[in-house]
């Protein structure tokens, strides 16, 4: 006789089972053996050629043209005279472009701060007629081209209707800086709406409803209850158009009207690369002159960073 194997039903999986929620998936894809791979190569490419450029910065000028920053290792020399010549030299003088560029990122930063929280707060919890397709068309301005805008915002700020003062020109007020914190806070507007938006929808309804049986009306509800939470969104989107602002060259030349007076750094590192090609030691110490402020910025809040750009992306 032959024995028959006992055949094991298949248990099905009980409403009861618990499942994994959309952020555990995220996080087990995200974590596997091909991703951390992938994110070791990605780190490499863009820190090698870091690296290198960090080392040229401190490398004396005949080392520098004569031979790779990796021979360096076999023969170390250190010299800071490029970062002398970068930042106090009567040629280059950084250290006045890095004035400008404070000035020009820190109102470039508040300004739409300051106007998208109070746009997301309407847009998440106040009932107004075309709620939603304001904050459809606002969305969709994200996908608009810089390039295409710069004719149109120059000649209103040129010729401004109804008779207002010029922005730009010979005689403009500030020296033309209101044209590019303008310029930065209405690029800029569109994803600070979206990202506070989001962050405000995860907070939820019943504090809101609570505040609202307490006699709290809706400045009183922004100011103590969602600026307080908003912080860490507030943080990441800070950060973001901290970088932008900082790292761009394409809005401070055409909004600034070419002047070296209200210029950021970028222009001048512009300038150094066309008027001094071969001036390899130089570029390199200017470059890590202009880089060191955002990456202190960035490694410093950069728990903020991510924390707010992964508001609203998942639901557990």
């Amino acid at each position: 006789m032959t024995a028959i194997a006992p055949i094991t039903p298949e248990i099905e999986p009980t409403p009861d089972s618990p499942r994994r929620t959309a952020s555990e998936a995220a996080h087990t894809g995200l974590t596997s053996r091909w991703a951390s791979v992938t994110a070791i190569v990605i780190a490499l490419l863009w820190t090698v050629p870091t690296f290198g450029l960090f080392v040229s910065s401190f490398r004396p000028e005949s080392d520098v043209k004569t031979s790779g920053w990796w021979e360096f290792f076999a023969s170390p020399d250190v010299t800071l005279d490029n970062y002398r010549a970068v930042i106090s030299g009567s040629d280059t003088d950084l250290a006045t472009y890095l004035i400008n560029s404070i000035v020009i990122t820190i109102p470039s930063v508040l300004i739409p701060i300051s106007l998208a929280t109070l746009a997301a707060y309407a847009f998440a919890w106040m009932r107004f007629p075309g709620r939603n397709f304001l904050f459809v068309a606002v969305f969709a301005l994200q996908i608009v081209p810089i390039q295409v805008t710069m004719i149109p915002l120059l000649s209103a700020y040129v010729q401004p209707p109804f008779n207002l003062m010029p922005l730009a020109g010979a005689d403009a007020p500030g020296g033309g800086l209101y044209t590019i914190w303008l310029s930065h806070s209405i690029f800029a507007l569109p994803l600070a709406i979206f990202l506070l938006h989001n962050f405000m929808r995860e907070i939820p309804a019943e504090l809101i409803e609570s505040a609202r049986v307490d006699g709290a009306g809706h400045v009183q509800i922004f100011r103590r209850i969602m600026l307080p939470l908003m912080m860490p969104a507030i943080a990441a989107f800070g950060i973001f158009q901290f970088l932008w602002v900082w790292n761009d060259l394409l809005v401070a030349l055409v909004f600034g009207g070419g002047s070296l007076d209200i210029s950021p750094l970028t222009v001048r590192l512009a300038e150094l690369s066309g008027q001094r090609g071969q001036d390899w030691h130089l570029l390199s110490a200017g470059a890590f002159v202009s880089l060191a402020v955002p990456l202190i910025v960035f490694l410093s809040l950069q728990r903020y960073f991510v924390r707010g750009l992964l508001a609203g992306s998942v639901k557990g």
